[in-house]
C-alpha cells in the first residue's frame, strides 16, 4: 500500500485488478477486423513506458477520443473500450441515422457513425490486411491493391436491408437488441436497418423453398449478386463435374447444374437435414444432382473422392479449415468458388490452398451488411 492506503501499480497488476469503466484520452490507430479501431493507451500514470492496446468501438482512424474501458484486467495483453467522447473527429464522421446506435446502446451496428462510401473504404483495408498479415500476400498485389467493396442494390442509403433480424421479446409488443457482447437489453421501437417483409425466395426468374428458421442471405441483393459472380468466375462448361460444399438450400448448384447440363455430375453436401431435404426439392428435376445431408468434414473422408472440375465453398463463419481444404485439393478441381463471411478464414485457407498450389485468381468483396463492420468476399482459386 501507498501512504494513501491505495494499492500501487505493482500490486494492482498481481491481483489482476478490473480497469472497467476507466477513461483514457489517446489518438486512435488503424481499423481492425470485428468493427472496432485500434488505440493504445498509458496504462500506469507512475510508468510513462506501460501502455496498453485497446479496442475501440464507436471512433475512426485518427480521432482523438475520450476511452472508457468495457473489458479489461491489469494483466490482460489488450482491452476494449468504447469512444464516450470525441475531442478532434474525423472528416468522415456523420450523425448516426439511428438513435439507439453509440456507446451504452444497441450493439448490432457498428459503422452507424461513418460516412457510408468511407465504411465500404474500411472494409476494404480490413481485408486487405487480412490477405497480407495471414494469407502472407504481397501488399503489392493487384488484388490486394485494387480492391473494392462493392456497394449491392436492396438497400436504402445503408438501411432498411436486413430482411431477418432476432429481437428479444419483452411483452407486451415490446422488443430490444442486445448491447455489444452482452446480454443486457436495449428496447428499441424501431431498427434502422431492418426491413421486414421483403424477404424473397426467387432468385433469377428460380423460386427456392427456405425453411422459415433456415439459412438465407439476409440482404435482398445478396443471392442473385453472388450467384452471378460465382458463375463468371467459375466459367462452368457443358459436361463438367460439380461439388457443392456447404451447400444450404441449393442456392448455387441451382445455376451451376443448369450450366453443365443434365448428364453432367452435381453433388452437393450440406450438414443441416432440413436445408439439404429442401435443397433436393429445389434441384429435384435435374438429373445427375445427388445432395448429400451431412458434415461436410465427414463426406469428404469417405465420399465423392473422384475428380470433380468446380468447387463451391461456402462455409460458415469459421470458414473451411485445413481437413477440408485439403480434401478439396485432393479432388483436384480446375477451378474453387470461396464465398466467405469473414475475411481472417478466408486470409487462412487462401494459404492452405497456396501449400497446396492454388493461387487466389480473382477476389471481389461485397456490402452485404451496411452499417455494420462485416462483409462478404467471393475468391476464385485456381490451380
Amino acid at each position: 500500500m501507498n501512504r494513501h492506503g491505495r494499492r500501487t501499480p505493482r500490486q494492482r497488476k498481481v491481483r489482476g485488478e478490473s480497469r472497467v469503466g476507466e477513461r483514457f484520452e489517446a489518438v486512435v490507430g488503424p481499423i481492425a477486423h470485428g468493427g472496432h479501431c485500434v488505440a493504445r493507451v498509458a496504462a500506469d500514470p507512475s510508468d510513462p513506458t506501460v501502455s496498453r492496446v485497446v479496442f475501440t468501438r464507436h471512433t475512426l482512424p485518427g480521432e482523438r477520443v475520450v476511452i472508457e474501458i468495457t473489458e479489461g484486467n491489469d494483466g490482460d495483453r489488450f482491452w476494449r473500450g468504447d469512444a464516450v467522447e470525441v475531442l478532434e473527429p474525423s472528416k468522415q464522421r456523420v450523425e448516426a441515422p439511428c438513435r439507439f446506435a453509440g456507446p451504452k446502446a444497441c450493439g448490432g451496428c457498428d459503422f452507424q457513425h461513418v460516412a457510408l462510401p468511407h465504411q465500404r473504404a474500411l472494409k476494404a483495408d480490413v481485408v486487405r490486411e487480412q490477405l497480407v498479415r495471414i494469407a502472407r500476400m504481397d501488399p503489392a498485389h493487384p488484388l490486394v491493391t485494387g480492391l473494392r467493396v462493392e456497394a449491392v442494390k436492396g438497400d436504402v442509403k445503408g438501411l432498411r436491408w436486413r430482411t431477418r433480424s432476432n429481437f428479444v421479446d419483452l411483452g407486451e409488443g415490446r422488443r430490444g437488441m442486445r448491447k455489444f457482447r452482452s446480454r443486457e437489453v436495449v428496447e428499441i421501437d424501431d431498427c434502422l436497418i431492418s426491413a421486414p417483409g421483403t424477404e424473397s425466395h426467387t432468385v433469377h426468374g428460380v423460386d427456392f423453398i427456405v425453411a422459415p428458421d433456415g439459412f438465407w442471405q439476409v440482404h435482398p441483393g445478396a443471392p442473385e449478386t453472388l450467384v452471378s459472380t460465382v458463375l463468371t468466375m467459375l466459367d462452368p462448361k457443358p459436361g463438367e463435374a460439380v461439388l457443392d460444399l456447404y451447400a444450404g438450400v441449393g442456392l448455387f448448384a441451382r445455376f451451376l447444374a443448369a450450366e453443365v447440363g443434365e448428364e453432367a455430375r452435381v453433388v452437393l453436401v450440406e450438414g443441416d437435414k432440413q436445408a439439404a431435404n429442401l435443397a433436393k426439392s429445389n434441384l429435384g428435376k435435374l438429373a445427375k444432382v445427388r445432395v448429400s445431408a451431412q458434415m461436410v468434414s465427414d463426406a469428404l473422408k469417405h465420399d465423392f473422392d473422384e475428380p470433380f472440375d468446380l468447387v463451391v465453398l461456402d462455409p460458415p463463419r469459421e470458414g473451411a479449415r485445413r481437413g477440408v481444404v485439403e480434401a478439396v485439393v485432393d479432388r483436384a478441381p480446375r477451378a474453387v468458388a470461396y464465398v466467405a463471411c469473414d475475411p481472417a478464414a478466408l486470409a487462412r485457407d487462401v494459404a492452405i490452398f497456396a501449400e497446396h498450389g492454388y493461387k487466389l485468381e480473382q477476389l471481389r468483396a461485397f456490402d452485404l451488411f451496411p452499417m455494420t463492420h462485416h462483409v462478404e468476399c467471393v475468391a476464385l482459386l485456381t490451380r
